[in-house]
């Protein structure tokens, strides 16, 4: 995408006829949150002057609620293309900031940027590229969601089968109109599953583009009268979404993800990332699988990245390394699901990839010979595997001060009060599987 200075975006809202500015922002939780001003407001917006409470990003009212600044992000500047070109609608990415001008400590967005100022302090740049999954379903005469999916289709059939082309076929112009990147769409195994890949860029842009994603590709199945959800896990027996990220590293010109003559042809950055990645599994983890449902897809019979390892092939390993070199030289971390903030996610991940990198840690052998007809043993499942609940993720998530620094201690707070009480409610639920298993017999 095309950066922006405050006085392009000035100068664009005056050339677009554009009326009004929605000023987004991501709250821990993971939700897409904007205020609107009118484009008489907008040089004060542009200014950091649009003054609102903490709560909104934070999640919950309390007694000591903090007054901060919504700071836009002029390179984020997009005009929404299914809105009327005249009196048109834009929006601006923002962070947060105290009145005096500190960054809130609160805000995702800042999280992940605080952990990408000590790459660049190491004159490193991350790019990251993200395949995202989703569940189309039919909405009901008041717009609400059903869980009746779109079509009976599987793995990149076509039209007439694939009944949610022409919906994926308008998200992925509409997301090309907005300056995305788009590399494939199709398909995908479950029945009304479908998957876009967004092209690597840096990781910060890539963070706002799944953010802006999510709203964009919601959008536009309402206007097809579907529902686009991004649960981990929506239907029994069918393949859950993944969020997989394509993640590479660039330093002095060159991708040092490559490492021609090594071991796997990988460089050493990349055995400390890796290395790192699964020393910090579980905690990140805790923020790559957010939501209780998350773990319905992190299941050990399922083809799904369930070991806390690395293959070329293995699909039941959270980390995949392609077998592709030099400047495409990459690692796919495939357990991250769509439900996640990505700024925290990126946060947690990328934190843990350099703490591991630092400590020059040593990359453990590839786990490609486990990969087995029956799919992942419990006993395996329980030596190597992730977190089997979002319990025992947020119990790896406090014992780690990598993931916690990187995240902060107030997002960290307020995200872990959030998912105990979910997991709480979840625990006191009785469940259909449990009446239908217990009530006649006990």
């Amino acid at each position: 995408m095309k950066a922006f200075s405050k006085e392009d975006v000035l100068e664009l809202v005056n050339e677009q006829n554009v009326k009004f500015i929605r000023l987004q922002f991501t709250s821990i939780q993971g939700f897409l949150k904007n205020i609107a001003v009118t484009v008489e407001e907008l040089h004060s917006a542009l200014e950091g002057r649009v003054m609102f409470d903490s709560s909104v990003i934070e999640g919950f009212v309390g007694n000591r609620e903090s007054d901060i600044y919504l700071v836009p992000d002029p390179a984020t500047f997009v005009v929404f293309p299914w809105r009327p070109r005249e009196g048109a609608v834009a929006r601006l990415i923002c962070d947060s900031r105290h009145p005096g001008g500190k960054p809130f400590d609160g805000c995702p967005r800042t999280a992940l940027k605080r952990v990408l100022e000590k790459y660049a302090g190491a004159g490193l740049e991350v790019r990251v590229g993200a395949e995202i999954e989703f569940y189309l379903f039919h909405a009901d005469d008041q717009g609400r969601p059903t869980a009746s999916t779109h079509d009976l289709a599987g793995y990149c059939d076509l039209t007439p089968v694939d009944r949610g082309e022409n919906a994926r076929r308008d998200m992925v112009l509409t997301l090309q109109e907005m300056g995305f990147d788009v590399a494939t769409s199709f398909h995908e195994i479950g029945p009304g599953q479908h998957e876009i890949y967004l092209k690597d860029d840096p990781a910060l842009a890539m963070a706002d583009n799944i953010a802006t994603f999510k709203f964009v590709v919601r959008t536009i199945a309402q206007r097809h009268g579907l529902h686009a959800s991004f649960m981990p896990r929506p239907l029994d027996g069918h393949n859950g979404s993944g969020l997989k990220l394509h993640i590479s590293l660039f330093g002095g010109g060159r991708n040092i993800f490559d490492g021609p003559g090594e071991k796997y042809g990988l460089g050493k950055a990349a055995g400390g990332f890796i290395a790192g990645i699964l020393d910090h599994a579980g905690a990140i983890t805790a923020v790559a699988n957010p939501i209780v449902n998350s773990y319905k897809r992190l299941v050990a019979r399922d083809p799904a990245p369930v070991l806390a390892g690395w293959s070329c092939g293995n699909r039941n390993t959270m980390i995949r390394v392609p077998e592709e070199r030099g400047e495409g030289t990459r690692i796919v971390l495939r357990s991250p699901d769509p439900s996640c903030n990505p700024y925290l996610a990126l946060a947690a991940c990328l934190a843990a990839g350099l703490d591991g990198i630092n400590r020059k840690a040593s990359m453990p052998g590839p786990m490609d010979e486990v990969c087995l007809e029956n799919g992942v043993t419990r006993e395996m499942a329980r030596k190597a595997g992730l977190p089997r609940n979002l319990e025992s993720a947020l119990l790896a998530l406090a014992a780690d001060p990598v993931v916690r620094d990187a995240l902060g201690e107030r997002i960290f707070n307020r995200f872990t009060r959030f998912k105990e009480d979910e997991w709480e409610r979840y625990q006191s639920t009785v469940h259909r599987w449990e009446v239908e298993e217990y009530l006649t017999s006990y």
